[in-house]
């Protein structure tokens, strides 16, 4: 009787040790340090469409979609939204929890937090995964400088820019950019899906 009590005791500690290992495991990845490439060294505060201030870390621990537009263009940003759109309808279920799909203003002194909200609840994105953040212009033109979009003002409304989506590793790492309005987005959904998967 006794040895079955001893061995249910040691089959017990064997199996509280498992998960003690298991919860390393899970917890290593949180306490692992942002590389030199990733956007999460980046000091600068942002302003979500609802009003909240947040810095990019802290986003760390998702698989980030962005791409820079301003809410009064006409001309390419509705491409660039229906293009963001139709990854977002692409995405496996299972790893969209894992994804947040970003959308920079290049416009800061016309889209305030309140149009940025106005826009997200027309265009039926104001809701995860959907994020929309705008920043001073100084930190704007720094953060378009990592994505390699290129813009200008060309008149007091509108603006030309480069037509790119880029997607970040959960660790804030640009692994991959889609060029253009509405290419073939496979590689960009593939990428996505993959990186989340290891989450």
């Amino acid at each position: 009787m006794k040895k079955t009590i001893i061995a249910v005791f040691i089959l017990l500690f064997s199996l509280q040790s498992c998960k003690e290992s298991d919860k390393k495991k899970d917890s290593a990845p949180v306490n692992k340090e942002i590389s030199d490439l990733s956007i999460y060294n980046l000091p600068s505060k942002w302003t979500t469409q609802d009003g909240k201030d947040i810095e990019l870390k802290s986003l760390k621990g998702n698989v980030l979609v962005m791409v820079m537009i301003y809410t009064s263009c006409k001309a390419a940003c509705p491409r660039l939204v229906a293009d963001m759109r139709d990854i977002e309808s692409k995405l496996n279920k299972s790893t969209k929890q894992h994804v947040k799909l970003i959308l920079v203003s290049i416009d800061p002194k016309t889209d305030t937090p309140k149009k940025l909200k106005d826009f997200a609840i027309a265009n039926k994105m104001n809701q995860d995964p959907w994020l929309f953040l705008r920043s001073s212009e100084e930190n704007t033109r720094e953060f378009a400088a990592v994505l390699a979009v290129n813009y200008k003002q060309i008149s007091p409304i509108d603006f030309s820019h480069s037509n790119i989506i880029s997607v970040f590793n959960p660790d804030g790492e640009l692994i991959f950019q889609q060029e253009g309005l509405g290419v073939n987005n496979d590689k960009t959904i593939t990428t996505i899906n993959q990186e989340a998967e290891k989450i």
